[in-house]
């Protein structure tokens, strides 16, 4: 008798692997990099997505459960109808299990609600509405990097102790754009600043003479930028050729990534600030991160969004393994469960809204002669609390209990 229990002991343990890879939906588990792969978001987001999410692939050691991870990736055009579109294909007919990325917030909105319907992962690492984790929330759906809420309270707390108090919005006209001019709109307000108006512009704009001319013309203090992207760049560039700066109004960056900082140059963008939720020069470990991908990535390296959808991508092949499962509600549990403990943070932790709460930096660029490297674009001025930096739990999101 205690042969045979031994025997049944031996080949319960010789299974386990066996049963825990059978509650996989297939022999494979299927993540969906969709993105910009060659629009204005293509720099910060796009192919350098694809290559953080096949590089948390291979530290998890490739495999999950005892199967294999694949990536399958796509450009959505910065088009609703199309992300929306290819996400349902991939899920229903490629048996996909996971999509991440989405730079634009109105894609990842369309997105997260097919995710929804489909019970499929949602990670949006790039977008920034905070819309995502509020009214439209979902059960699978999560927001990881950063969000408009910190990224333009943040710059606008800043600037404005150091007086900046009236405030004119160049504001990319999708909501992405409108999230990032509220957010920081409320702050200048709620510190007794002023807001002298805005104007809106087409997403990919090549030309802001006009909306230029037009911040000039309010004689607002601080001329801020709710873009991103290569719209970012052509407004400082183009800023700076009208004399904006010469003429005493100061040009703030609400999505301004190191990528930007790199293409404009230190001449150009030194003394913007901006808040960063990863930078890759803090410390040994996020060095080390920053030079693998570089040699993979044409010496660029990660931005905080790329980095983040390595982090992002750890946590779920993490959350799926402590699941036993790849099916999403399950594996949404473990996500909300685990800390986040990796490259990208340390004690992170995932709300119920689905908010991904981290620590952020506040960090200024760089004046030409206090660099002493190529990507040696920031110094870090601050570091904002996890619990400064995110926006309170939002009573309209349905997942959020009184």
């Amino acid at each position: 008798m205690s042969r045979l229990k031994g025997a049944a002991a031996a080949l319960a343990l010789m299974l386990a692997p066996h049963l825990a890879a059978a509650q996989l939906s297939d022999e494979v588990v299927r993540i969906g990099v969709l993105t910009d792969l060659s629009g204005p978001y293509a720099d910060f987001a796009g192919p350098g997505s694809v290559l953080a999410t096949r590089m948390a692939i291979e530290d998890h050691g490739g495999k999950v459960l005892g199967k294999p991870v694949e990536v399958v990736n796509g450009d959505h055009q910065n088009k609703p109808d199309v992300g929306g579109s290819l996400a349902r294909r991939w899920i229903d007919t490629d048996r996909v299990d996971m999509i991440i990325d989405m730079p634009n917030s109105s894609v990842a909105l369309a997105v997260q609600q097919v995710g929804r319907e489909r019970n499929r992962i949602i990670i949006n690492s790039s977008a920034s509405t905070t819309e995502l984790t509020g009214r439209q929330c979902s059960p699978v759906g999560f927001h990881w990097t950063s969000d408009s809420y910190a990224l333009s309270s943040g710059t606008t707390r800043a600037v404005m102790q150091q007086g900046g108090k009236s405030w004119y919005y160049l504001t990319v006209d999708y909501e992405g754009g409108y999230a990032l001019e509220r957010g920081s709109e409320g702050v200048v307000k709620a510190e007794g600043g002023q807001s002298l108006g805005h104007a809106r512009h087409p997403l990919n704009t090549s030309d802001f003479s006009s909306f230029l001319l037009q911040a000039q013309a309010s004689k607002a203090q601080v001329v801020a930028l709710a873009n991103a992207g290569t719209d970012t760049i052509n407004a400082i560039k183009q800023a700076g050729e009208f004399g904006l700066t010469k003429g005493g109004q100061r040009l703030v960056g609400m999505f301004v990534n190191v990528n930007d900082v790199k293409a404009l140059g230190l001449q150009t963008a030194q003394g913007v600030v901006t808040v960063e939720a990863w930078y890759w020069d803090q410390s040994d470990e996020t060095r080390a991160f920053a030079r693998r991908f570089a040699e993979r990535n044409r010496g660029t390296v990660p931005s905080q969004y790329q980095a983040g959808i390595y982090s992002a991508v750890r946590h779920y092949l993490k959350a799926v393994e402590a699941a036993g499962t790849d099916e999403a509600t399950a594996v949404a549990a473990k996500m909300r469960a685990l800390p986040v403990n990796d490259v990208f943070t340390k004690n992170g932790v995932v709300r119920a809204d689905g908010r991904h709460v981290h620590d952020l930096y506040l960090v200024e660029v760089k004046k030409p002669a206090e660099s002493t490297g190529p990507w040696d674009l920031y110094k870090v001025l601050a570091t904002v609390p996890a619990a400064q930096a995110f926006k309170p739990l939002d009573a309209a999101c349905p997942l959020v209990k009184p």
